[in-house]
Parts: C-alpha cells; sequence; structure tokens
C-alpha cells in the first residue's frame, strides 16, 4: 500500500483575511442561519399555497407568466437596450462563480413566477415543471406517491433550471445518465419572442439537444417535462471500505457497481463513493426497498434526515472502523443526505456545526442559504476562496479515474473527494460534453454500445497546502486541472470559478451544434455567449458589448457562407 508524496511548499505568512474567515462563524451563526429559516419557511407556506391550487389555475398563471415574458422580451430594443438575462439576483445562483456579467448593463426579465409543478402526469410518468422549482421542493411532492425524478440532484435548493442550462448528476447516473438525459420536452421563449416546444425528434429536436450546458444563453426556459420513475419508500444500502492505493482504489470504485464481466443490466439502483485519504474510501451501494422489508426484525433504519443526525460524511467515515455494514435510510431522506453539511463544506465554515451539541441545538436551521453565506462574505472573503479554496467537479472518462485522483493529489491534496458514475449516452448530435470518439470499438469497463461510462470527480474543500499554512496558488492549480481534463476528454462544468481561456473553453466543449444554433434562433446579440457568460472575472458594459459584437461578427460571417 503505497502513497504519493506531495510536493513540498514553504510556508505562507498569515494575513488579515485568514482571520475573517477564521471567524466567519460568527456572521454565519447569528446573521445567515436565522434569516435562512424564515426564507425557507416562507417557501414552504408558498409552495404549500400553490399544491392546492388546481390544475387548471396553475396552467392559466403560467400561461400568463409566459405571456408577460414574452411581452416584455418583444419590447427590448436591441440598438439601446444590454443583452438579455433574468432578473435573479446575482449572489442567489447556487454555486462558487459569482454571476459577474450582470454588473454591465442588461436587460431584465423576470423569471421569478416560474417556481411552480405544473402537473404530475402518472399515465405519461412525466412531471411538467417551471425552472425556479427546486429539487427538494419536487420530491416533496412526488416520493409520496412512489414516484420520482430519474436522477434527483442532492442538494434542496438546486432549481430545475439551473440543472437543465448546466448540468445535475446523482447516484443514480450510473444508470440514467445526467440530469438533461431524463428530459421529454422544454418549452422556451426565443430571443424573438416565440414560444417553442422542443423534443428530441420534433422540428426544434436541435434546440432541445443544444440547452443543456448553454447557461441560458440560447432562450429562456420557462417550463419542461421530465421523466418519472417509480420507487420503494426506502433505499437499503450497503457501506463498503476499502484500503489500498489510489489506483487500487479506483478499481475499487468501478468494481462496486460494474464488474468486470458482470451484466450491465443489473447495476445498484445507486452508487456513491467518497475517498477520505489517499489510502482509505467508502463505497456504497444502494436498492429501493419496500417499507415491509426495512421493518423487518433485524433490519437498522437510520433517519439521516432529522437535524441532529451526524453530517451524511462523518456517518459514512465510521464503516472505516465498523467494516462493512447495512442499513435503511427513508427514500426521501437519503436523496438529500448532503443538504444539512453542504457535502463537507460546512465544516469549513462552521468547524463546531458536527458537534453533537451544536446539531441538537442548532441543527434543526441547517443549511444557511448559499445566497445569504454570499452577501455576507465581502469581496476579501470572495477572493480568498477563490486563491484558497477548490470547488470543482471532474467529469472524464471511468477508465481515466486512477490517474484523475493521483493528479489531484498531487496538485491539490483535497480530501474527502467524491466519487459518482454517469453514462455519457451516444446522441444523434453531437453536443457541447459527448464521449470518446469510438468508445464502443474498444470497450472499457462499464462502458456499454450507447453509452460510455464516466465518473464526476468531485472535489470540495481547503487543498492540503492551505490546511498546513502553506503557499498555494488556487488560480494554477485550477488553470492545470482544466489542461489536464482537456488533454484526457473531460468536461468542466461552468458553475465553478474556471481559469479557461476562450480557445481552451472550446477546446474542451465542442461547440458546432452551440454555435448552429445560436445562429438558427437568433440568440447572438440578445443572449451573451456562454463562455463570456461563464469565465472568470467583472464584466464592464464596455467588455460586454464588444466581446458580442466580435461574436457576432464571426458568426453572421460563418452562417452568410453556410447560405
Amino acid at each position: 500500500m503505497s502513497t504519493l508524496p506531495a510536493p513540498p511548499r514553504p510556508k505562507r505568512k498569515k494575513i488579515w483575511v485568514d482571520y475573517l474567515v477564521q471567524f466567519r462563524w460568527i456572521i454565519i451563526v447569528f446573521v445567515a442561519l436565522p434569516l435562512s429559516c424564515v426564507i425557507y419557511f416562507l417557501s414552504y407556506l408558498e409552495e404549500r399555497k400553490t399544491e392546492k391550487k388546481t390544475y387548471r389555475q396553475r396552467q392559466k398563471e403560467h400561461e400568463e407568466n409566459v405571456h408577460k415574458v414574452v411581452k416584455r422580451l418583444q419590447q427590448r430594443n436591441p440598438f439601446k437596450d444590454g443583452l438579455v438575462c433574468t432578473a435573479r439576483k446575482p449572489y442567489i445562483v447556487v454555486g462558487m462563480r459569482h454571476v459577474d456579467y450582470k454588473r454591465a448593463r442588461h436587460f431584465e426579465v423576470d423569471l421569478s413566477p416560474f417556481n411552480n409543478v405544473l402537473d404530475v402526469d402518472r399515465e405519461r410518468m412525466v412531471v411538467k415543471v417551471e425552472p425556479l422549482v427546486t429539487m427538494g421542493q419536487l420530491s416533496r411532492i412526488t416520493v409520496p406517491m412512489n414516484l420520482a425524478l430519474p436522477v434527483v440532484s442532492e442538494l434542496n435548493d438546486l432549481t430545475v433550471g439551473g440543472l437543465i442550462n448546466g448540468y445535475g448528476i446523482e447516484g443514480s447516473s450510473h444508470i440514467y445518465g445526467l440530469f438533461s438525459d431524463t428530459l421529454v420536452s422544454l418549452e422556451v421563449v426565443l430571443a424573438d419572442g416565440n414560444l417553442v416546444r422542443a423534443t428530441k425528434d420534433n422540428e426544434y429536436s436541435d434546440l432541445f439537444y443544444a440547452i443543456p450546458w448553454s447557461q441560458g444563453t440560447l432562450g429562456l426556459l420557462v417550463s419542461a417535462e421530465i421523466k418519472l420513475i417509480p420507487i420503494k419508500e426506502y433505499m437499503k444500502l450497503t457501506y463498503k471500505p476499502v484500503r489500498g492505493s489510489l489506483r487500487e482504489l479506483a478499481q475499487a470504485y468501478a468494481d462496486s457497481f460494474a464488474p468486470k464481466g458482470g451484466d450491465p443490466n443489473k447495476m445498484p439502483d445507486f452508487v456513491e463513493s467518497l475517498i477520505f485519504t489517499p489510502t482509505e474510501g467508502v463505497f456504497m451501494t444502494g436498492a429501493y426497498a419496500s417499507e415491509e422489508e426495512a421493518k423487518r426484525k433485524g433490519n437498522v433504519i437510520n433517519r439521516v434526515g432529522w437535524w441532529f443526525k451526524p453530517w451524511f460524511y462523518q456517518h459514512a467515515e465510521t464503516a472505516l472502523k465498523r467494516g462493512e455494514f447495512v442499513e435503511y435510510i427513508p427514500t426521501r431522506e437519503y436523496y438529500h443526505r448532503h443538504t444539512r453539511s453542504l457535502f463537507w463544506e460546512m465544516k469549513l465554515i462552521l468547524p463546531f456545526g458536527d458537534q453533537w451539541w451544536f446539531r441538537w441545538l442548532m441543527g434543526w436551521m441547517m443549511p444557511p442559504k448559499i445566497s445569504l453565506m454570499k452577501i455576507t462574505q465581502g469581496e476579501a472573503i470572495r477572493k480568498y476562496y477563490h486563491d484558497m479554496h477548490v470547488i470543482q467537479d471532474m467529469l472524464l472518462p471511468m477508465h481515466k479515474v486512477a490517474d484523475a485522483l493521483e493528479f489531484l493529489h498531487r496538485e491539490m491534496e483535497v480530501y474527502p473527494i467524491w466519487l459518482c458514475p454517469h453514462r455519457l449516452f451516444k446522441l444523434p448530435v453531437k453536443t457541447m460534453v459527448y464521449p470518446e470518439p469510438g468508445f464502443e470499438l474498444d470497450p472499457k469497463q462499464g462502458d456499454t454500445s450507447f453509452a460510455q461510462m464516466f465518473a464526476d470527480i468531485g472535489v470540495y474543500y481547503a487543498p492540503g497546502p492551505v490546511l498546513r499554512g502553506e503557499e498555494f496558488d488556487g488560480a494554477e492549480a485550477v488553470h492545470r486541472l482544466e489542461e489536464w481534463l482537456i488533454q484526457n476528454h473531460g468536461f468542466q462544468p461552468q458553475y465553478s470559478v474556471s481559469e479557461l481561456s476562450e480557445n481552451n473553453f472550446w477546446r474542451m466543449f465542442d461547440r458546432e451544434l452551440y454555435d448552429h444554433c445560436r445562429r438558427k434562433y437568433k440568440a447572438i446579440g440578445t443572449f451573451m455567449d456562454v463562455y463570456y457568460k461563464s469565465k472568470k472575472g467583472k464584466k464592464t458594459e464596455k467588455e460586454v458589448l464588444e466581446a458580442e459584437a466580435a461574436i457576432a461578427e464571426t458568426e453572421y460571417a460563418v452562417a452568410e457562407k453556410e447560405n
């Protein structure tokens, strides 16, 4: 059992911002948590009020709100007004990246009323929702019906619109793919104010495939139909500890759900792995179970959703001492198992938040709203986190996981590491993210003829050098990570802070379909380009207009050439 040595680094002198970060918990405990609690309660009341409305009432309100969006877009003067974006406040976005493009002049369209579940169709096994519906809101409605989305992202506050325009993943993605792979239809208001319904096989199929990862730069999403699957009341979860080198842990991860020679149709319902140290990990597999099975004599039921319970990742870590064990968790509580601790980010922000006394006294208010944490951090702390903190996801072919883990250890030493497999399907068109060309001719572990098995490697914490008080250049480390991803057919979700240049952004992602839809649906000059919307740094009005003009000039030239 060998470990990889990390490069030695010189010690870093503490500065005043270090103390702001160290005592940030005061603002979190006495300001952010109480306000978050009030916001959660008011949101819950609003959701319950909406649920009491009939289908016709909800649909009528939806149509009225869509009409307002269309009318608002038609009022825009492209020669006087800025580029279109939503009126949502920049700090509300769930993610490390700040929405700096809204600092420039822009033309706001209010989508705040679009937060309703419009219909649950049991016959078609489809749910129709508006873009600001959250995962917590949706699971609260569907799970009591023994129905759920195929892919339910873990954090309660993640919205349907964000998961469609960006990306979404969960422990079931090794079967169903990414969140966008579970879509049935998309209702989109285009730049010219036209309302269209895009599906995978109608005249707007190109738009249907282009919207995921586009960050809302092709049109305004106003509703979506998403598949539903039947579920059971509990998740039977098996925790298996593994020790070895990082390469051995990577192989154990693959074997936990797709053993060599195994039947790809007989995979567990859920898969999740946590690497706690360079030599230790816990590998979890789940299967839906009925209430009758869970309550049989001798079975252990663990209601992880109770406020006083240990944070889930720490509970999973006990398997390293206890050995392999099995327990039953109520399904909805399992879906949102990482919400209270925001995976393990709260351990840094609120160091005593995992202690028993805090969980009993104030755990019921957890977690603080990410938006409130952003508001209270200030520019200095924000820059500190960009330089001394890592929040990144790496999507890459599963046969590259061992190399990725060794790379991350050398460059960042961030633990725990989250591992979640997902299928990347071979689609009729080449989208921004796509499998390795010819993967089906030389299938690796977990691959099928119709999908390549990928893995999401989640890196969320302070790097080892920062925890030891050593120098660390976060921007340079992320830059090297991005280049490594490009060289290994990997992808970086745009929610995170990126150091990519425009050229490298399009080396990582494929732009052909995206550019085609930008031209076809007249998004150029109306919506910001996806790279410029995602790039790091503040954006002045002059920069926005110059960048969009350059993009427009290039793309219109291409359009003329095609015609």
